[in-house]
């Protein structure tokens, strides 16, 4: 199973050696470079009953990590396919998240609508 990057398990961990992406081995997976995984698993997701300006705080200290990490977009797209219904993941939060994928998906549903509305005429064309 893939633990997120930045879950306790992994936290504990001694970090690994920081390769740069361009000699990065291609088969190892992404969140081997997460800057997260040498940060506190705390910054990434909500304590309960945080109170808000405590979270946007704490959101903005993850979102500054993850604007140093070499693997944010990898990490932003597992997120969004997963979806992870929780935490900073790739500089977004969870409900910046839902935004993105409810975009998704209304730019789906229009490129299908096009699709069906221009197909038989270019074709035809």
């Amino acid at each position: 199973m893939l633990h997120p990057p930045h879950s306790s398990l992994q936290v504990a961990a001694v970090p690994p050696q920081r390769v740069p992406v361009r000699d990065r081995d291609q088969d190892a997976p992404w969140h081997t470079e997460a800057v997260c995984r040498r940060d506190e698993a705390g910054l990434f997701f909500a304590p309960s009953k945080e109170p808000t300006a405590s979270r946007l705080s704490r959101e903005e200290a993850a979102k500054r990590v993850c604007a140093r990490c070499p693997v944010m977009v990898e990490c932003r797209e597992h997120a969004l396919l997963q979806p992870e219904p929780y935490g900073v993941w790739g500089g977004l939060t969870a409900a910046e998240r839902r935004v993105v994928l409810a975009r998704r998906r209304r730019r789906d549903v229009e490129l299908q609508k096009a699709a069906r509305t221009t197909g038989p005429i270019a074709a035809a064309g």
